[in-house]
């Protein structure tokens, strides 16, 4: 079924390819300056080999992981906190419910503000944007858990901790994942936005701003087609770790058949 998938949506990537092609180069008109397909693919071939691109995308890769990182890092225990600690969790959530709805491109001009170093001001602005699917996700893991697994082992002499650490953590631990890989895409999303409004040295979306100032429209989608990739790379490897690391959950809730 995953292969027949596959193959279904590679004949309609190709269709949609054809088409814009056609339409391009047949019916647009000529005052419209628009590379089609066949340019930007060739392009895109070619960008691996330019240094400029390669330093820009190394380095919002770098800034990409960091900040996906960092928000990993904070985000999974304070859920597992809150979630363990409902009284905790009750004070906390009007905030979380107000902060997470702000548009995290909307940050960037404020952590231009406060943030003198480059650097940090865009990790800082990934890691609050990939900050919210993780912690909601493991809230939600938290809150899944069978109270019956957590009073069958209470019953038995184990403490809170042994709970946690036995029941609440690995139930957590695939919504835990799936917040990641829902966070990696919006993490590179941030990454390239925040280098298209703040600049610096170096960056794919610096890379766009310079092709954009030359008017390289055909440099921009390429890069632009490029980040795609980087995108969709990086879902695949977390959805193949999820899938290998937690077969178990994926078979209790009937995803492998589907």
């Amino acid at each position: 079924m995953n292969r027949a998938r596959l193959t279904r949506g590679v004949i309609g990537a190709a269709g949609f390819l054809v088409a814009g092609e056609v339409f391009i180069r047949f019916v647009m008109s000529e005052d419209l300056l628009f590379p089609a397909p066949s340019a930007v693919f060739l392009e895109a071939v070619r960008l691996p080999a330019d240094p400029d691109f390669v330093a820009g995308s190394l380095t919002t890769i770098a800034n990409w992981g960091l900040g996906l990182l960092i928000a990993v890092a904070v985000a999974v225990p304070l859920g597992v906190l809150l979630g363990a600690v409902p009284p905790m969790e009750r004070a906390v959530r009007p905030l979380v419910e107000f902060l997470r709805p702000i548009p995290s491109v909307a940050i960037i001009p404020l952590a231009i503000l406060l943030i003198p170093s480059d650097q940090w001001m865009k990790v800082s602005v990934i890691v609050f944007a990939s900050l919210w699917p993780i912690l909601i996700n493991t809230l939600y893991g938290m809150h899944d858990v069978d109270p019956l697994a957590k009073d069958s082992l209470r019953t038995f002499g184990f403490g809170e901790l042994a709970v946690l650490r036995r029941v609440s953590l690995p139930n957590a631990a695939p919504f835990v994942a799936t917040g990641v890989r829902i966070a990696a895409g919006i993490a590179l999303v941030l990454a390239v936005s925040a280098e298209l409004v703040a600049g610096g040295a170096d960056g794919l979306g610096v890379y766009v701003v310079v092709a954009g100032s030359a008017n390289r429209m055909d440099l921009i989608m390429a890069a632009t087609v490029w980040a795609g990739v980087f995108g969709v790379l990086a879902n695949i490897a977390l959805l193949a770790g999820e899938r290998r690391l937690f077969r178990w959950h994926a078979l209790r809730t009937g995803a492998a058949r589907s």
